[in-house]
């Protein structure tokens, strides 16, 4: 069974269809500049609608200590997700001073980008392979762009990883079968519009990455 993560959750119905969907993950995102960015309180109030569920993935880019640290005084997160220029360095460390694993987002546009994954494997727990951002976006992820996923197809990837970028409800059963991930991350592709999640849309592509 593919495992399937919802991110930028960031209102009480997103939260609730995520879980009711049967989500393996849901995302927060700390950071201020992405529409769906939450406060740490906001974070923590939103976990609270469900008891137990999806594991909950906070979601930093290049972050101080102290934003992390204030994030885990207001709720308890899962796994810590780095999508900025964090170096396999800095990704050892936070995994070691917060005792949480840690899944690192790299952006691919190449068959040569895979020769960055040898560096963090061993520093990190997950990879999620993202469509590489184009020079100037603004946001490390989330722009609604795929990369080729023949890329990955037959690839030896040495941590679990999830495939985004660009998916939605009624492509992400072809991209599980043509890059033969083992689980997938969506946010914009399933929502009605930049940040707004919709219900409906989640359940769908819960469903759709599960019957892939």
């Amino acid at each position: 069974m593919k495992q399937t993560k919802i991110c930028g959750i960031n209102d009480a119905p997103a939260m609730q269809a995520a879980a009711a969907a049967g989500a393996d993950f849901i995302g927060f995102v700390f950071f201020p500049p992405s529409p769906r960015a939450v406060t740490p309180a906001q974070a923590a109030a939103l976990s609270a609608l469900v008891a137990g569920g999806p594991q909950r993935v906070g979601l930093f880019v290049d972050a101080a200590d102290a934003l992390i640290e204030s994030v885990l005084a207001a709720l308890p997160l899962d796994i810590l997700q780095l999508h900025g220029e964090e170096t396999p360095a800095r990704c050892a460390e936070l995994r070691a001073r917060f005792g949480l694993p840690v899944m690192k987002a790299l952006g691919i546009a190449r068959a040569e980008d895979f020769a960055a994954l040898d560096a963090y494997a061993p520093m990190v727990d997950r990879f999620l392979l993202d469509a590489k951002a184009p020079p100037g976006a603004p946001l490390p992820g989330g722009n609604a762009a795929p990369f080729d996923w023949t890329l990955t197809k037959g690839r030896a990837i040495a941590r679990p990883w999830l495939l985004a970028g660009g998916l939605t409800p009624g492509n992400v059963a072809e991209a599980i079968a043509v890059s033969g991930a083992p689980g997938v991350d969506v946010s914009s592709g399933v929502e009605r519009a930049r940040g707004v999640k919709d219900a409906g849309l989640i359940a769908a592509f819960v469903a759709a990455s599960r019957a892939a």
